[in-house]
């Protein structure tokens, strides 16, 4: 371990820890959905209505290489309890340094997702208070106040923060619900008149592979317990749990709910929409529910943006008991809650929405969507390659690296290149703390 400082007061190790003040399955699982159920549920399917029933087929994909990918996690889990998580298990097989790059490149992703988490969340508000996006300097101006409201919740403490969580995830699935149901009546009264006509010729693998990438970005964050195990209670056998249970409740009511929205919408209003939801609530049932259903899809994201707040004090941390930042980073209050780390992290996110603050909220969330999900692929192929080479889930493993690589193609060469670039201004950092300590320990 690199020692740059007073060390952080113990703790226990990241996955023995117990107490009251601990996050349960229920709690966990939470977590998992919370950060999965969010601005990608409630923004995706104006995104996605152009490719039609491509966007259909790239669901199944995409839950099936994320239920995957959430699979290796547990196996890893599992046979590796003490190691703490993805990071972890990439050191256990290619050591420190390919530990520090893939840890460097998903914290940069936990920026950008908070930034359009938060960019999500004002949008909506927006559709109920125009006043809020008028301009896009107040756009960005909510933004950061939602961004620092969260990340004031989460300073409260792990039992105060996991209450919030699970109210916020109740809370988010009543849209889901509402526009299931709505939807069932509106198939069961008009029959397959209600949606566009399958066309076998209009499926196309460019459009599948390029919805793909798109819906990814709705079902990352399923690695959300395993990364705050050590706020999980039982994490041995709760963080599989809820990984596993998050991410196929989550996908399941993803398949459902942005298919619905994007074929039976027409396509142009859709696409335009600022809330596709309150859109497809409006048109199908009345403008007084669709403002209600604005005000439940605000809070989901805000729930999803309280747990991503939360995975950018954890990572840190994390990173740092590995030697791999300062040990400040680890150090933790009273509640547990780092908040060195939670407090730079919120800083270096808030100076992503200052610098793109001209490009206006749905600029912005496109922006930065691309570039979060091409930055958290390289964590997934990481720990995917992990299992193959510890021998953890080598045939699971192999299916998972090559549903990351076939992601990452899929978000373009700019917006995976610039990730590898993100990653490579790591190197730095890295370089600073090998020279204030002995040198890291070369990699496998």
């Amino acid at each position: 371990m690199v020692d740059s400082g007073s060390p952080p007061s113990p703790r226990p190790s990241p996955l023995k820890g117990r107490g009251s003040d601990k996050l349960g399955i229920f709690a966990a699982t939470a977590l998992v959905m919370g950060n999965m159920i969010g601005s990608g549920v409630f923004l995706l399917p104006a995104s996605l209505a152009p490719f039609g029933w491509n966007a259909v087929i790239a669901w199944g994909f995409t839950i099936g290489g994320a239920l995957i990918l959430a699979f290796v996690l547990s196996r890893l889990i599992r046979a590796m309890p003490d190691a703490g998580g993805p990071i972890g298990f990439v050191e256990a097989a290619f050591g420190p340094t390919a530990a520090f790059l893939i840890g460097w490149i998903y914290w940069v992703s936990i920026w950008t997702a908070v930034v359009t988490i938060a960019v999500a969340a004002t949008s909506y508000l927006s559709s109920i208070f125009p006043v809020i996006s008028a301009t896009p300097l107040r756009g960005a101006i909510a933004s950061l106040a939602l961004l620092w409201l969260m990340t004031g919740v989460n300073l409260l403490g792990t039992r105060q923060a996991g209450w919030v969580q699970s109210l916020t995830t109740l809370l988010k699935i009543i849209p889901l619900v509402v526009v299931i149901g709505l939807a069932v009546l509106v198939l069961g009264q008009s029959g397959s008149a209600a949606l566009p006509a399958f066309e076998a010729a209009d499926v196309t693998t460019s459009k599948v592979t390029a919805a793909a990438t798109l819906t990814l970005w709705a079902l990352l964050g399923f690695e959300s317990a395993s990364l705050a195990a050590a706020r999980v209670d039982n994490p041995e056998r709760n963080v599989p749990r809820a990984t596993l249970w998050g991410t196929a409740l989550a996908g399941v009511l993803y398949l459902f709910v942005c298919s619905a929205i994007a074929l039976m919408l027409p396509q142009d209003v859709a696409a335009a929409s600022p809330a596709p939801f309150a859109a497809f609530v409006e048109r199908f049932w009345s403008a007084g529910p669709a403002s209600l259903i604005a005000v439940f899809a605000a809070i989901s994201c805000l729930g999803a943006l309280k747990g991503w707040v939360l995975m950018q004090g954890e990572l840190p941390r994390s990173m740092a008991e590995r030697g791999m930042l300062p040990t400040a980073f680890a150090r933790a209050d009273a509640n547990g809650t780092p908040v060195l780390a939670l407090l730079i992290s919120s800083g270096i996110a808030s100076l992503f929405v200052v610098m793109n603050a001209a490009k206006g909220l749905k600029g912005l969330f496109e922006y930065l969507l691309l570039l979060s999900t091409s930055a958290s692929l390289w964590l997934y192929l990481a720990f995917a390659l992990a299992a193959i080479r510890l021998k953890v889930a080598p045939v699971w493993g192999a299916f998972g690296a090559a549903y990351a690589l076939w992601t990452l193609w899929g978000a373009g060469t700019e917006a995976s290149g610039l990730s590898l670039v993100l990653m490579a201004a790591g190197l730095p950092v890295l370089m600073w703390m090998r020279s204030r300590s002995r040198p890291l320990e070369q990699p496998l």
